[in-house]
């Protein structure tokens, strides 16, 4: 995998800190660990949070490690309530300059709300552990992506 990911030219020396956080009752957590080995591999200093967080402890979390992406994973389908509702708090910690993206089971028909809220990407089942890298890479060059941020812009896949 760190092959891969030095050939997309990315500087290994930019060490970027993800937390990745499971908010609600889901018991179901091995994808949030695959992503956040993968991120860990690739040099990215990664906060796992562990399962059934609130939205309050997930951006404690966020603040007090000073992370610059948040990563959501959700297989409940609370993925409607649960993401809005940590975007929220987040801009009213005063983080809306964190860049937010979601994983798990969330229906296509659900995630342009959850790009509305602030959500810059999601990552459904089978997605390479390499694409996330990538958006990573690509929302760390951009300006004004952060969840509070004004910038509509999101990840539509390489």
């Amino acid at each position: 995998m760190l092959i891969g990911y030095v050939l997309l030219g990315f500087d290994m020396g930019a060490m970027i800190r993800v937390v990745v956080a499971k908010p609600g009752l889901d018991g179901h957590d091995r994808g949030a660990k695959v992503v956040a080995r993968a991120l860990r591999d690739a040099g990215h200093e990664v906060i796992y949070t562990g399962l059934r967080r609130t939205a309050s402890q997930i951006v404690e979390t966020v603040r007090d490690e000073d992370a610059s992406f948040l990563g959501l994973s959700s297989l409940s389908g609370a993925h409607s309530h649960l993401f809005p509702k940590v975007c929220e708090e987040l801009r009213k910690a005063g983080l809306g300059d964190v860049i937010v993206f979601g994983g798990g089971i969330i229906p296509t028909t659900d995630r342009q709300a959850l790009y509305s809220c602030g959500i810059k990407a999601i990552f459904g089942p089978g997605t390479s552990t390499s694409e996330i890298l990538r958006f990573i890479e690509v929302a760390t060059e951009m300006d004004g992506v952060g969840v509070g941020e004004s910038n509509d812009w999101y990840w539509q896949g390489d």
